[in-house]
């Protein structure tokens, strides 16, 4: 396959409340991707077909096992399948595709992907307090329906998913963006998918 039949795969990880989604799908909005998906649908799609006999880890949040960091890694393990299936499919079709989730974590999820320009970038909120407040915008802006308790009483547990997740990528090499401004980090994003090669010659659809 020739450079200008390479799909693009943009892969936009990190904890939760790090604001993944939103610089996930305006990123695929101004590359013209529009195929977005998340790595919370493919668990949801999971929980369908796996009871929690059979698969626990993927039938609560990705900061409530116990123990944390071994559910969240089994968690992640199996949705990583799913995962795997979407790219798989998205590169039958030649298609481009973003994909945004805590489930993306480097060294876990494949490094390259063969017939596809592949970035891979972590999103961080090095500050405890934006970090919390990140919840309370999210609750206001859903009308409540992704309620802030729940994840301001898990927060010590978000922020030990986040140090791993931001752990594993500085291993891997994979690109850590500070999302405490929002507008910045989807320039930083785009900044890298620019400088994954070039844009021209990438077919998005």
């Amino acid at each position: 396959m020739s450079e200008a039949e390479r799909p693009l795969v943009l892969l936009v990880g990190g904890a939760t409340g790090t604001g993944k989604s939103s610089v996930a799908t305006e990123a695929a909005h101004r590359l013209g991707i529009t195929r977005v998906t998340s790595t919370d649908f493919i668990r949801e799609t999971m929980r369908a077909f796996f009871s929690p006999r059979a698969m626990p880890s993927v039938h609560h949040s990705s900061f409530e096992g116990d123990p944390l960091v071994e559910t969240f890694v089994d968690q992640t393990r199996n949705v990583v399948v799913g995962v795997t299936a979407a790219i798989e499919r998205a590169m039958t079709e030649g298609w481009s595709m973003v994909l945004e989730g805590v489930h993306l974590v480097p060294g876990l999820v494949p490094a390259e992907i063969e017939g596809a320009t592949c970035v891979h970038v972590v999103l961080e909120v090095e500050s405890e307090d934006v970090h919390r407040t990140h919840f309370q915008l999210r609750d206001a802006a859903t009308g409540g329906t992704r309620a802030m308790d729940k994840y301001l009483d898990g927060f010590e547990e978000i922020r030990r998913i986040q140090e791993l997740i931001v752990e594993q990528a500085e291993r891997h090499g994979v690109p850590v963006v500070e999302s405490s401004r929002p507008e910045r980090a989807i320039a930083e994003v785009l900044e890298l998918v620019e400088a994954s090669g070039d844009r021209r010659s990438t077919r998005v659809r």
